[in-house]
């Protein structure tokens, strides 16, 4: 058996019950604890598995913060990534508007410029008519 002797403080309350009449200092009390040697090793085991678990646990929320830093790291490009593929996005439909705003230009540009073809057909065969008129008119004479 393994003994051991403390010394404690006596709390207020504990002083009234140990004091003796006439006597107002505090009293120190010794205390003597009567151990089994087989719990002294369980309980000296179990502080070092508890102390062993502590440890574990703090590398384990270093490891999780670790990895919520990483997530949230990966979180961030992913949403940069996005953003980018946003603007890309508007972007392409920005030049097919312009190209297709630029598509309607052209062909506004070639209906015009086919009816000014078509006006100058057409005075070039009535110019063409009132030639061979005039050339046939003069021949006749």
């Amino acid at each position: 058996l393994l003994w051991h002797i403390s010394s404690a403080t006596v709390t207020p309350s504990e002083q009234n019950f140990f004091r003796e009449p006439g006597r107002e200092t505090a009293m120190a009390k010794d205390i003597l604890w009567v151990l089994d040697p087989k719990v002294t090793q369980q309980t000296i085991e179990l502080k070092g598995e508890c102390k062993e678990f502590v440890d574990k646990i703090g590398q384990f929320q270093k490891i999780v913060g670790g990895l919520t830093e990483l997530g949230d790291q990966l979180a961030k490009e992913a949403e940069n990534e996005k953003m980018k593929a946003i603007g890309a996005q508007n972007l392409f439909k920005s030049i097919a508007k312009q190209r297709e705003a630029q598509q309607q230009q052209l062909q506004a540009l070639i209906a015009e410029k086919k009816m000014q073809l078509e006006s100058r057909y057409f005075c070039l065969l009535e110019t063409n008519s009132l030639v061979v008129n005039f050339v046939t008119t003069l021949s006749i004479s």
